[in-house]
Order: structure tokens, then sequence, then C-alpha cells
């Protein structure tokens, strides 16, 4: 018997996606740069082991799989996936599919799609969310490449997939670097998102000065409303853990500086070549990079001058509005950013259709994203999320808790970097007279660049007076 699929790399990820495979029905050939792991996993298996056909060479690996060949690497998508796609290419036929199932560059998967172009072997770039246990019971896929690639593919991604109300939560995005750069943006709305969790933790811990318990009694009892996800889930299930070392609270055991593995930044990077507003995100990547800092942070709070000038916590119910505006906004400014790539890169992204893929199985999923499918499945007034008439009803009546919060945040001297760039943002949107025209004039006043006049069309220089 031959594989249905290969599956190369069996670290976390791979082993997971390799087991659901298998329990989905299919065949899976596997195979290891270190060799000596595919034992363990073929005994870990267990009653799948069946279903599991283990290599210890690469060519006898391609040789066990069912021609046209899908081969599915969950190895590093940097040099390693380059080297190995050179190292297998010549024992692959036309027709054959090669896919890159983790964090990529979406730059790096357009080139390797556009290197095998007319070769007769198809790349793929697909972004996974869900963690170690999506993958291994029903992840969120975001497919790019070719028609014929994901033809081959879709039986075994629709089975192995999350399902919500019955339909699978993967799809065909588009071509090339389509479905690595929708993971992407997803991951850096899941960076804002995230934020925003920490900043209303913050706000209870350190302003309102709750109790652990109180602190998750109120995420808990959120995650039963509009505010209903999977990070308010976790992030009640984290405030009730205890640490079996001290018996003090899990999160209170932990140094204060977060990781990061660069798709935030990545994100980040795109919307600021392409021009678009992702504050939101911004802000969450800087706080983090500002949290490596501990050291300077902790020299810092003896050498400047306390800046609180007030302690009044917020009520509960603004801060549960406060974070679902800003979850709306950093969703709406994701989106936007997806909506100018499809434009520069031809991919035809269809926006309700990942909103909907997002629904279960990824680190973003909530209720929100089931709404957000519907809104934008009908006409979006200036192609912005955020003016389709439900969501701007949704934002009157939480964004004068988000602005209630800020309010107090800024006077009690606590860092809300997310929520407060996300009332910015949905300020200035509002405001249909900015500020702007300062701008311009400054830059025509030092560099004669130009502007212009609100009277007459074409390009002007204003009448200046000498310094």
């Amino acid at each position: 018997m031959t594989a249905d699929i290969g599956v190369y790399g069996l670290g976390t990820m791979g082993s997971a996606l390799a087991l659901n495979l298998a329990d989905s029905g299919f065949r899976v050939a596997v195979t290891n740069r270190e060799v000596e792991w595919i034992d363990d996993f073929v005994t870990e298996a267990a009653d799948l082991a069946g279903d599991i056909d283990a290599h210890k060479t690469l060519e006898s690996f391609v040789q066990g799989i069912t021609a046209p060949r899908t081969i599915l690497f969950m190895i590093p998508s940097t040099k390693p996936m380059d080297d190995m796609i050179a190292r297998i290419t010549p024992l692959l036929s036309d027709g054959d599919t090669i896919i890159d199932g983790g964090n990529a560059d979406f730059n790096d998967t357009r080139r390797r799609f556009q290197e095998l172009e007319g070769t007769g072997i198809h790349f793929v770039g697909m972004g996974v969310s869900g963690g170690e246990y999506g993958a291994r019971h029903g992840p969120s896929m975001m497919v790019g490449g070719s028609d014929h690639s994901w033809a081959q593919f879709k039986p075994m991604a629709e089975a192995m997939a999350a399902k919500f109300e019955g339909a699978p939560c993967v799809d065909h995005l588009g071509p090339d670097g389509a479905g690595h750069f929708v993971k992407t943006v997803h991951n850096g709305i899941e960076y804002a998102d995230m934020q925003m969790i920490a900043e209303a933790y913050g706000l209870m811990r350190d302003v309102g000065q709750l109790d652990i318990a109180q602190m998750a009694a109120h995420f808990g009892e959120w995650s039963k409303g509009p505010l209903a996800s999977y990070l308010i889930d976790i992030t009640a299930a984290i405030l009730r853990s205890v640490d079996s070392k001290t018996g003090a609270p899990m999160v209170d055991v932990i140094l204060d500086q977060a990781g990061q593995k660069g798709t935030g930044r990545w994100t980040l990077i795109e919307a600021l070549r392409m021009g678009i507003s992702a504050s939101t995100i911004e802000a969450a990547v800087g706080a983090r990079s500002w949290s490596s800092e501990k050291e300077a942070r902790m020299a810092a709070g003896d050498l400047l001058p306390d800046t609180s000038r007030g302690d009044a916590m917020p009520e509960a119910d603004d801060v549960e509005n406060a974070l679902m505006a800003g979850r709306i906004i950093g969703h709406a400014q994701g989106f936007q950013l997806m909506r100018a790539a499809s434009e520069e890169f031809g991919w035809g992204l269809n926006m309700p259709r990942i909103a909907e893929i997002w629904r279960a199985g990824c680190i973003i999923r909530s209720a929100l994203l089931d709404d957000l499918a519907e809104v934008m499945a009908g006409d979006l007034p200036q192609g912005h999320v955020i003016l389709a008439p439900a969501m701007a009803a949704r934002l009157a009546d939480t964004v004068p808790g988000l602005r209630r919060v800020v309010s107090a945040a800024v006077m009690a001297g606590q860092p809300v970097p997310a929520l407060s760039a996300a009332l910015a943002w949905y300020d200035t949107m509002a405001l249909g007279r900015g500020t702007a025209n300062m701008i311009q004039a400054q830059r025509d006043f030092f560099g004669a660049h130009g502007f212009a006049r609100l009277d007459d069309a074409g390009k002007h220089h204003g009448d200046w007076v000498a310094l």
C-alpha cells in the first residue's frame, strides 16, 4: 500500500498533523531529519500506527506516496525549506505538490512558487493555526497555491480541519503567498487581541487592586457574552491556575517578558509598506519589545518620577466594552490590510470566507468573527468594516467604555498602548476634518513639496511669511 499523503517533520506540529490525518482516515507516510525520532513517533501513535508508514530515507518516503503526491513539510520556513526543495524536487514527478505548513514570510512563499512554476511541481504555502491541540484535533488552515494542488489536497484538508457548525475551517484563498499572508495577518490580530487582554488584566491588578479570583470571575463571565473567544477562555483558565511549586497563582510566578517569533513584525512591515494603518498591531509588537527591557524598566522605576495622578478603576462593564471595541478595531485594521494586499498581488481574497475559516480551530476564534463574516458579505461603505451599520452600532455602544478606560488608565499612569491606539484610530476615522493640512503646510514651507487646495485642483504652494 502507498500513502495518501506524506508528512516531513515530526516536531510538535508535524506529529499532531500526521496523527490528525491518520485519524481522519488517510494513510500517512512520515519521515524526519533526525531519524531517531521516527520510531518513537510510531510507538506514540498507538492504535493509529497501522495507518502510518515510517521511512528512514527521503527516497523511500517519496516512493511510498501515491502519485500525484502531496507532501506536507513542517520544518522551519527559512533556509531549511529552500534546502529541502532542492533535495526533494529531483525525486518528484509532474503534478506533485510540496506544502510548506510552517510560519513563513509570504515573500519567500511567492518566490518559491515562482521558482517552481512551469516545472510540473506545485508549491503551496499553508497557514496553520490552533497550536498543538488544534493541529491534532482540527486546525484552521489558510491555503495558497495552484488550483491543481488544492483539488489534490482538498479532501484531506477538509477532513482534518476544525468544523464550525459542520463546515470545515479551511479554504483555498488564492495563488502563491495568499495563504501565508492571511496567516501572518491572523497572527498580527492575535498579537493585538492578546495585548488588549493583558492591558485589561493590568488595569484590574494594578489600578483596581482586584485579587486573582475576582479577575478570573470577570473573564469567566465575559466568556459567556459578546466577548466569547478562545483567548478570553484561556485567560480565565490562566487566572484560576495555581503553581504546584509555590502554591501561588501561576501567572504571578511568570517573568513579565513576552516572546515573539516574528509574524507580528511581518504584519506591521507589510502594513507600513502598503501605507495601511495597523496601529493596534504596532502597539502590541512595541509592547512585547518594551517588555524585553526588564532590567531597564526595573531601574526606571526608581529613576523616573511617578506619573500617576489618580487611581480610579473603571467599571467592569467599561473594561468589557473597551475590549470589544478594541477587538472590532483590531480586526478591521487586519482586514483592511488583507484587502490592500489582495489588490496589490491580484489574489482575489474572499474576506467573508476568511472570517468564516477563523471561527473554529484557530487562536483568534471568537463570536465576533461570525458577525464580521456576515457584515463583510454585504456592502461595506468606503470598504471599511467599521462603517457597516451593524459594526458602527456596536462601536457606538462600546467606544464610550473604551474612552473611559483609556482616560482612567492615562490618569493612573497605567500603560494601555493597544487600547489607546484603537481609540486614536477610531477618533481619527470619525474626524471629518483632520489636522494633516498643518503637516502639508510644514512640508511645503521647508521643502516646497506642494499641497492640494480645497478650492482649486492641482498642486499649489503657500504664501508663507519669512522667518
